[in-house]
């Protein structure tokens, strides 16, 4: 009866290692897809934020560990290393308190960081000149899809620096209203307007990526509470099996 509860216990710590690294290569795909993407809202921050890229690179090392952290787990499962699952209980433990901070600090500092990004957005407007800049094509193609204008509203285009000191009613191509009647415009760029009324979307961009995290708010719970549950079970099982192994034998370790 014993050995067939460590059996189970082994079978269901391997498949929580695999899950666990399977999250680990997602985290790190998702870092790497921050890093190197150039034409969505978070290229936008990324390049007017160093901030964002630290958090890349973060992303990218815990990844990089998750993975790890699996593999050795997967390893020390199979053979019932005592070592390797005490430092995968421990390195598991740390990951758990490191993301309950992160999210402590994320919910208190909400207001912060969203006066932070607003900051970011509103320069980057400020210093548009809708050439084939990274910031200028990704925020282009934010106001093309999301089909809004600004960050708060179209009036946050008043302070760019082009439309300011030219002499022609100029506005951003990628907010033209495609509902109104009239020509075709450009993609990215400036367009003139003989109306003193600039035809273009009248909400701004940060109404829509409110209403996006809001719609998807219990997605992502319910894949973070999903990390935190399996991140627990790793646990409970690891310390289980741990107990369990009453004497390492290091000659099952593979030999590569």
């Amino acid at each position: 009866m014993e050995k067939g509860c460590i059996t189970a216990t082994k079978y269901f710590l391997f498949l929580c290692n695999l899950l666990f690294f399977i999250f680990g290569a997602l985290i790190l795909g998702f870092g790497l897809w921050i890093l190197l993407d150039n034409q969505s809202f978070i290229a936008v921050l990324q390049e007017a934020s160093t901030s964002l890229k630290v958090a890349c690179y973060i992303l990218i090392g815990v990844g990089s560990m998750s993975m790890l952290m699996g593999f050795l787990g997967c390893i020390g499962t199979i053979y019932e290393i005592r070592c390797l699952l005490g430092l995968y209980f421990t390195c598991l433990l740390l990951i758990l308190l490191a993301q309950v901070v992160a999210g402590a600090l994320f919910y208190f500092q909400r207001e912060m960081l969203k006066k932070e990004v607003s900051t970011v957005m509103n320069r980057i407007i400020v210093d548009y000149t809708g050439q084939n800049r990274t910031t200028d094509v990704a925020w282009d193609y934010i106001q093309r899809t999301i089909q809004c204008c600004g960050w708060t509203g179209p009036g946050n285009w008043s302070e760019n620096t082009l439309i300011r000191n030219s002499s022609q009613a100029l506005y951003p191509c990628s907010c033209r209203n495609t509902s109104l009647p009239g020509v075709d415009v450009k993609s990215g760029g400036f367009c003139e307007t003989l109306s003193p009324e600039w035809p273009v979307y009248s909400t701004g961009c940060i109404s829509s990526v409110e209403a996006w995290l809001l719609s998807n708010a219990g997605v992502i719970l319910g894949v973070c509470a999903g990390v935190a549950v399996i991140e627990l079970l790793g646990m409970v099982l690891s310390l289980c099996l741990c107990k369990s192994v009453h004497q390492e034998d290091y000659t099952q370790v593979p030999k590569y």
